[in-house]
């Protein structure tokens, strides 16, 4: 019977052990989940519904209340409309000029010229892209190439656009050749330091990584240096961009007849302080639609950029 009864005893044991690991496999399981839970039910709270929601909350208000007040300084006259339009005076000349087909000359004005300038940067910026990406690529990569273009490249990136201009107009003329290289020339020294700097600082760790599970050289450039060096080319297109189109407003201040410089010059010229106010507001909204879609197409490019606090 004592046998028996040890036998028994041990399966009685092992037949309490199996609820217990049963248990622990339970409260294991409740801790792998539990903050994807808890993550979840944060998302429900309101803090984290303002946190998530607050740019797209307070931007409508904050600039409600500044056309608001500009209306108010407007319609009592607090500063001269000649210098002040009112901002209903202003939306309606944005209105018309984008689509009013009237004779009148504010009558699609913005659309044509906002057109021809969107063509030329666009031109200007594709053309500085093929060209700085693989010079900047190069120099990075051959310490001979970069050490004989760099006194070359950083003299001419000192030169501000406006004082290339007049020399572009004396080579290409008014015409949109001229405003397209300026705003090449603009937008290409940003991009091409930027390469630069991405392949100079390349992490040492992740070649010799790569190195080490055979990597020849064509693979270290294409699998590490290149992905390595994106994010650093897209703050170049960034910066690029804004520099183009700076570059572009300054040609056409300076030499030609169409762009939304040139209609900024004109507008001041006959006194129309709702134009010039309607094109700068045109101005403003495209310079931060360029910024945000730089900025999506470098979230889907490059989106470990995020993660490495680049």
């Amino acid at each position: 019977m004592g046998p028996r009864q040890g036998r028994g005893a041990r399966g009685q044991g092992r037949d309490r052990s199996h609820p217990v690991s049963a248990d622990t496999e339970q409260v294991r399981l409740q801790e792998q989940r539990g903050p994807r839970l808890h993550l979840e039910s944060m998302k429900r709270t309101p803090k984290t519904f303002w946190r998530r929601y607050r740019f797209w909350i307070l931007t409508p208000l904050n600039l409600a209340a500044f056309f608001l007040a500009w209306e108010y300084i407007g319609r009592v006259e607090l500063i001269n409309p000649l210098f002040l339009p009112r901002a209903s005076d202003m939306f309606v000349t944005f209105w018309r000029g984008l689509t009013g087909t009237g004779t009148e000359f504010v009558d699609g004005v913005l659309r044509e010229n906002l057109a021809y300038s969107l063509r030329n940067l666009f031109a200007g910026v594709v053309i500085a892209i093929v060209a700085a990406v693989p010079i900047g690529l190069f120099m990075g990569a051959n310490r001979w190439l970069d050490m004989f273009l760099s006194p070359y490249i950083w003299s001419l990136h000192a030169l501000p656009n406006i004082a290339i201009v007049p020399l572009m107009i004396l080579f290409l003329g008014f015409e949109a050749r001229m405003h397209i290289t300026i705003i090449a020339i603009g937008a290409s020294f940003p991009i091409l330091i930027n390469s630069w700097a991405g392949v100079k600082t390349t992490d040492k760790s992740m070649l010799a990584a790569a190195k080490v599970f055979g990597a020849k050289r064509r693979q270290l450039y294409t699998k590490v240096v290149f992905p390595y060096t994106l994010p650093f080319i897209m703050t170049g297109l960034q910066h690029g961009m804004a520099s183009g189109f700076v570059g572009m407003l300054v040609a056409e201040f300076l030499g030609g007849s169409q762009g939304l410089g040139f209609l900024i010059i004109r507008a001041s010229d006959t006194f129309n302080s709702a134009l010039l106010y309607a094109v700068l507001f045109t101005v403003v909204v495209l310079a931060l639609t360029l910024i945000q879609s730089s900025r999506w197409i470098e979230a889907k490019v490059a989106p470990w950029r995020s993660l490495r606090g680049l």
